[in-house]
């Protein structure tokens, strides 16, 4: 049965670089999307949902006005432009600093001198002038449309701009000033469309699909087999979720020990287990993971 087109719930894709991001995350989550001739209106294989693709920060404005329910954008332009909505997941895909960085022969004591007027130039209009109001800086702001980083010495004495690693910022001979604020790719929603009982409902499980990939990337399934008098032992050095899976082996000579790991764990647990009387471990990799 088809929801009323009032409980369908919109949802902006991104298009541009976090695209393919999230549309590999989708179909991990069993979300299949089939793009149409001209490519904007894909149609989705959730059942009362309804796809448009969107420039992240038109998504976010539409989100903001309400034509779209959820979408998915960075925390930088969420900021930026100043739209009430609701974050739902943090994907941590993309993951950039919004820095100040200027010239280092313009820089004292590694900061923006303060004894003379400067130029800024960003994308970011509302956060620089918020930034420099709160630094007290006697700065003209400048509002530049990509390429921020070459507007310094020139054009601008400094600029507010992201970065993942500095390499381009320090291709272009600036050094970071100063942190602003991080950023990364977010599940956003209007508010006003978590009050309607059948769309939130739909939302709460779009989230607990994509959630279960995410969480499933971050961890790996480490399965060992271990002696009865050094189950204990073997335990105290597995990170489960919450409690390890414990079966009898087939002889009932010890037990088959499973638990779902941090990846970032293995290198130290797998010579530890080892150590510690384990055999036979196999480590394989997880499609989902619902806690």
């Amino acid at each position: 049965m088809v929801p009323p087109s009032d409980n369908l719930v919109k949802l902006a894709l991104p298009k541009g670089r976090m695209q393919q991001r999230v549309f590999d995350l989708l179909s991990d989550a069993g979300v299949e999307l089939t793009l149409s001739s001209r490519g904007y209106r894909p149609r989705v294989s959730l059942e009362g949902f309804d796809a448009k693709i969107l420039k992240p920060q038109n998504a976010l404005e539409m989100l903001h006005a309400g034509t779209r329910d959820i979408g998915f954008g960075g925390a930088d332009w969420v900021r930026e432009l100043d739209v009430n909505l609701v974050e739902l997941l943090d994907l941590g895909f993309d993951p950039v600093r919004l820095v100040a960085a200027a010239p280092a022969e313009l820089l004292e004591d590694g900061r923006l001198p303060t004894n003379r007027p400067l130029v800024i130039a960003s994308e970011y209009e509302r956060i620089t002038r918020a930034w420099i109001a709160k630094t007290g800086l006697n700065a003209e702001f400048v509002l530049s449309r990509g390429a921020t980083e070459v507007f310094p010495p020139d054009d601008a004495d400094c600029i507010v701009d992201v970065t993942q690693s500095g390499d381009t910022l320090r291709a272009n001979g600036l050094s970071i000033v100063t942190e602003i604020m991080r950023s990364t790719t977010r599940l956003w929603a209007n508010p006003r469309s978590l009050e309607n009982p059948v769309k939130r409902d739909a939302i709460e499980r779009f989230v607990l699909l994509l959630r279960s990939v995410l969480d499933a990337r971050g961890r790996v399934m480490v399965e060992v087999n271990v002696e009865k008098d050094k189950l204990e032992s073997v335990i105290a050095v597995l990170p489960s979720m919450r409690r390890p899976t414990i079966s009898m082996l087939g002889d009932e000579s010890g037990y088959a020990v499973k638990v779902a790991a941090p990846r970032e764990t293995l290198a130290k647990v797998i010579p530890e287990i080892r150590a510690r009387g384990g055999t036979d471990i196999v480590v394989t990799e997880i499609a989902r993971l619902v806690p």
